[in-house]
């Protein structure tokens, strides 16, 4: 099989399939394999107006409110699907070479930060029982966010549960600067928050760290920005924070803004041999 027949799919993150509302498989290749998403937010509501977002915005959401029972059968059945390998009968999935037909994760990502669903932890339950029920243990349920809620008590206690179900957060921190954070972010959400959220966090769980960078008007992270960047990791790990990987990469999908453009694969080499050699973590390239 050709990286050619791969590549689509890799590309193609679409948050629909078929009749579902809520839950969508893709192929993933940050995870090296299918990852079933959970959309938490159909009514693409967000705090944060990310640039590099492939989040149409401009046009309404058909559903407004998330259904929890619809969700959730929808899941069992896309766990069935997967696991039964019904879903490579799918015209989208059939090219799926053998080594990447192998599910995963359960993500918790969608059209908007998942964690400001109000009963995120009520959320994370349901979900880690339906795979234990099927006895996929070793299946992850990953949580995709921006930080943003981790202080909340509600998103806490589900972090707790993502802790005792082979959970694993996945933070996004895209900037070294403040200034920098609110031209990618623009958010009204300090960048404090997002750093003392991060560090916290972390101090009680090994954390991934995906990190996007581009180019805005033509123009790459200056090296100034990215040593900031590289000294805000170090800080995490200063404070007794525990970060297994670094996930460096860019845009492959079309953004929001027309002005954001993909970095070069040498460019995200050179990022993340600047986390290496300041930090010592592990770092992956997309």
């Amino acid at each position: 099989m050709t990286d050619t027949k791969i590549v689509p799919l890799h590309t193609d993150h679409a948050r629909t399939f078929h009749t579902n509302r809520f839950v969508y498989p893709v192929l993933s290749r940050r995870s090296g394999g299918i990852s079933i998403g959970v959309n938490l937010n159909p009514d693409k509501v967000c705090n944060f107006d990310c640039i590099y977002c492939q989040v149409d915005r401009r046009s309404e959401a058909e559903t407004k409110f998330v259904e929890f029972d619809q969700l959730f059968a929808e899941l069992d059945h896309m766990l069935e699907l997967v696991t039964s390998g019904q879903l490579y009968q799918d015209k989208k999935f059939q090219s799926v070479p053998e080594n990447l037909r192998r599910l995963n994760d359960v993500a918790f990502s969608g059209d908007g930060e998942p964690t400001t669903y109000r009963n995120f932890d009520e959320i994370i339950r349901r979900a880690a029982e339906l795979k234990r029920g099927r006895n996929l243990d070793d299946v992850k349920l990953v949580l995709i966010t921006n930080a943003s809620m981790f202080h909340r008590p509600v998103v806490a206690a589900g972090l707790e549960l993502l802790d005792q179900n082979n959970g694993e957060i996945w933070a996004k921190l895209d900037a070294g600067t403040a200034e920098y954070y609110q031209l990618i972010e623009r958010t009204k959400i300090p960048f404090s928050r997002i750093l003392d959220n991060i560090s916290t966090v972390a101090q009680k769980r090994p954390i991934v760290i995906q990190s996007l960078f581009m180019r805005v008007q033509g123009e790459p992270p200056t090296p100034q920005e990215i040593d900031e960047y590289c000294e805000r990791l170090a800080e995490v790990l200063d404070a007794g924070g525990q970060i297994r990987l670094v996930q460096v990469y860019t845009v492959a999908r079309p953004p929001a803004e027309s002005f954001v453009t993909p970095l070069t694969k040498d460019e995200l080499d050179a990022i993340a041999t600047q986390v290496q050699n300041r930090c010592g973590l592990e770092t992956e390239t997309y």
